[in-house]
């Protein structure tokens, strides 16, 4: 059965603003939105642009608005979406470069200010830093983030303070700071200790209601607090004593 997909066009280049276009396309069974806009691509607008990296070992970079949901277009199935009409926009809180592509700059600027990366003490044990499984449950959670910048676009706070870290940056943090390997000082935490970092969030859970990975990166960015306060609570005790 033919569809009509209703997509957000913009060329910066070209046209003095985003307007919709339509196309007709009937999907084969089971297909993704991400198979359906390529046909579309393919066999009628070769122009039509939209990011993916589907089995080239970069997963997350597919994210759109369809119909008014943020989600995966490889994991969105048409058929999931029982309507004959489908709007499929842009990442919001992110500038469109060209038609479904956003500009992950601010995303991307987010992410290296927060260090995500282990900052161990001293030099590398000869077998490595060896950690107990049981620890790393604690930050899997956080480590299965796939940086989709789903909950950046869904983040009220995103969208009216474009300094705003973003949920994706803070719980990578927590991922970091929670590994009994990671030995950074408060300082670096101190960068986020702002109202444009981790005390920012307004904690209306959008982040974790439109991830596909199930991070939750509120109960990172309350993670994150705690830590904070925490730090605070040991420097004012170091010195008084």
């Amino acid at each position: 059965m033919s569809k009509t997909f209703k997509i957000l066009r913009f060329d910066p280049a070209t046209d003095p603003e985003p307007h919709f276009e339509v196309f007709f396309h009937e999907p084969k069974p089971n297909d993704s939105l991400m198979e359906s806009l390529k046909d579309i691509r393919d066999q009628q607008d070769p122009s039509l642009a939209f990011r993916y990296s589907c089995r080239e070992a970069v997963c997350g970079s597919c994210g759109l608005v369809v119909n008014g949901d943020i989600a995966l277009s490889c994991r969105t199935l048409i058929a999931d979406l029982d309507s004959d009409l489908i709007v499929v926009e842009p990442l919001p809180n992110l500038e469109i470069q060209k038609d479904l592509v956003v500009d992950m700059a601010p995303f991307w600027e987010a992410y290296r200010l927060v260090e995500p990366y282990l900052q161990p003490e001293g030099d590398v044990p000869p077998k490595g830093h060896l950690v107990e499984e049981k620890d790393m449950e604690t930050v899997f959670q956080y480590i299965t983030c796939i940086l989709c910048a789903c909950c950046y676009s869904a983040c009220p706070v995103a969208t009216r303070d474009g300094r705003y870290v973003g949920p994706a940056a803070l719980a990578k943090l927590y991922r970091f700071v929670k590994d009994p390997r990671d030995k950074r000082p408060f300082a670096s935490l101190a960068k986020v200790d702002t109202p444009t970092g981790a005390w920012g969030c307004d904690t209306v859970f959008r982040c974790n209601d439109v991830c596909p990975k199930e991070v939750r990166p509120a109960d990172g960015i309350e993670g994150v607090r705690r830590k904070l306060v925490a730090g605070r609570v040991m420097r004012l005790l170091g010195r008084k004593s």
